[in-house]
């Protein structure tokens, strides 16, 4: 009779691994032999869609929002246990075909979601981690489809397009936000506060023998708790488990040079990237970036592998991963001090053992001339500088809040997709502030991603006691967001709004002078002031140009007088210290 119960309870098990797989629908990449063809996005949906249904009580498929292209932005969310959030568990956020030419993530994720279902030792990491993947980012590029865009790529037979339906890369949108497709992530991103991020790529660049390539956001500007968790555990963890696979990877090739044999460098994901903008908030952040030449089959397997070794990771230490990221946005927030701008430390090497193909040089059968190539007959393994390390160039002491004044609905808007507390003042405040005055700037002359960017920013600070307006905005720094809101709010940061182009208004003067109506105005002024008509003559002495202009005395004497307009080159952003 125990026989009998022991087959039976066997039988049992055996019927619902079946079942469970059976309900799995198939993956449409794997009914093309060849596994050089890749899903679109109407296939996609509906396979995730078909998922979702087969496991309501594991799965949950969203939508949020819309995007540029009039789609809703779609999320699985995978948890055996509900979808009730905050969480105990460690979560990981998974993007796909941010650059829908580079679509080996929505492929791999299908395949790693499927396996999550039919292998036990998988599915019981369920229990550890909750999953949130957006099958398919870029809605618009994926749309575009077609074969020729991806010149240096190997497969798939046809693929999306990097811009989107504004044709924008969506991989520089984070902080500006010009499309509708980061306002959607943003909300995700927000209700599911991931601690950690895998957004999957595919690289362009140098030919070596890695199909695999990670970059991990770059750790010199996180806090110590999540920069040393990342370096000193789950980092190095993610390069042994894809070795332990027979896929060893490489740091992403960013060369020094021309050809990565003369060393290579890491790779700074300001705040514009997806890394970049969620390291902002503590996430634990990285980037695939599949080498485009290898066949399209390898770089899925290779994909698919490197989200099971770092989901496998999570599972093993939620709470590790959970306290990273925690720890990381309270530090931020005790913070005296915080970085808005960076440059590669040249000073910092280190050497990395890196397989290459030589670099060398042939007649070019267009031109003639000498072209590059990669000879594959002639591999190498050797040392190579790397350097990994970037310093800030800019530093801001962290204030106790900002004030935000009316008029920029933009920031406003952005401020609150993006969770952070302030409130509103509802009558006239006047407070002990400091001002920032645009001392100079440079711009792009160019432009990049729809915006001609600002950068090389110099400020004076200004005490001043401020007549704050009701209708403007307390804005705290201690909240999780602190990263967010100084790098954005800080002119000088790399991808703040004032870099943006967001507050060009204030770089134009409204008002002028009519040099001989101001004559008269400008002599009583002096008169009134002795002490500025010395600072006039010592500053004629100092400069032949102001001594032989009069109007660019009348124009020195009328910026230093109350005529001059408190708004030209005044930042609309104040700081309580």
């Amino acid at each position: 009779m125990r026989c009998l119960i022991c087959w039976f309870v066997l039988l049992v098990l055996y019927s619902c691994s079946e079942s469970l797989d059976k309900a799995v629908p198939p993956v449409p990449y794997e009914q093309h032999p060849d596994r050089n063809y890749t899903a679109t996005y109407a296939e996609t949906i509906e396979w995730y869609r078909a998922l979702a249904d087969a496991y309501p009580d594991m799965m949950r498929l969203d939508s949020t929002g819309t995007t540029d292209a009039g789609y809703p932005l779609h999320t699985l969310i995978v948890d055996a246990d509900g979808f009730e959030v905050p969480t105990d568990k460690a979560t990981l956020l998974i993007n796909n075909a941010i650059h829908a030419g580079e679509p080996v993530g929505v492929d791999a994720s299908m395949l790693l979601l499927r396996d999550y279902f039919t292998v036990d030792s998988l599915r019981e990491q369920l229990s550890q981690v909750r999953m949130v993947v957006i099958p398919f980012y870029n809605i618009g590029g994926g749309l575009y489809r077609n074969s020729t865009t991806r010149a240096n790529q190997n497969g798939p037979e046809a693929y999306g397009f990097r811009g989107n339906a504004q044709n924008l890369d969506l991989n520089r949108d984070f902080i500006k936000a010009d499309s509708e497709n980061v306002k959607a992530f943003a909300q995700v991103f927000h209700l599911w506060q991931p601690d950690a991020f895998m957004d999957n790529h595919t690289s362009n660049g140098a030919d070596y023998p890695y199909t695999m390539t990670l970059i991990a956001t770059q750790p010199d500007k996180l806090p110590i708790s999540a920069r040393n968790y990342m370096t000193e555990q789950l980092t190095p963890a993610l390069y042994d488990g894809m070795a332990a696979r027979d896929m060893e990877m490489t740091p992403y090739v960013y060369s020094m040079e021309d050809t990565p044999d003369q060393g290579i460098m890491a790779f700074m994901d300001s705040p514009r990237y997806s890394s970049g903008y969620a390291s902002l908030f503590g996430t634990l952040s990285y980037i695939s970036e599949a080498h485009m030449l290898k066949p399209y089959r390898d770089r899925v397997a290779h994909c698919r592998a490197l989200m099971e070794v770092l989901t496998t990771q999570l599972a093993a230490h939620p709470e590790q991963v959970r306290r990273a990221r925690q720890e990381a946005m309270q530090q931020a927030m005790q913070a005296d001090s915080l970085a808005v701008a960076w440059a590669l430390d040249r000073m910092s090497v280190d050497s990395l053992r890196f397989r290459g193909y030589t670099p060398d040089y042939k007649a070019s059968e267009v031109s003639g001339l000498p072209r590059l190539y990669y000879d594959t007959l002639r591999p190498f393994e050797q040392d190579i500088p790397f350097y990994p390390t970037y310093k800030p160039t800019v530093t801001v002491s962290r204030p106790a809040a900002y004030v935000l004044l009316p008029g920029n609905r933009r920031v406003l808007d952005y401020l609150q997709l993006n969770g952070i507390e302030m409130r509103r003042l509802t009558r006239d405040t006047t407070l002990t502030v400091t001002q920032y005055r645009i001392t100079d700037y440079q711009t792009a002359t160019r432009p990049y991603e729809g915006h001609y960017v600002h950068y090389a920013t110099e400020v004076q600070p200004e005490r001043v006691e401020y007549l704050v307006p009701r209708g403007s905005y307390i804005i705290p720094t201690q909240q999780p967001g602190v990263r967010y809101i100084v790098e954005t709010l800080e002119p000088q940061g790399t991808d703040s709004f004032f870099a943006w182009g967001f507050y060009d208004a204030i770089l134009q003067q409204k008002e002028y002078f009519s040099p001989y109506v101001f004559e008269e105005r400008a002599a009583a002024i002096l008169t009134e002031n002795p002490d500025l008509r010395a600072e006039l003559e010592a500053a004629k002495a100092a400069n032949p140009d102001l001594a032989n202009s009069a109007y660019a005395q009348l124009k020195w004497v009328y910026d230093r007088s109350d005529h001059a307009e408190r708004t030209f080159m005044r930042y609309p952003v104040l700081r309580v210290e």
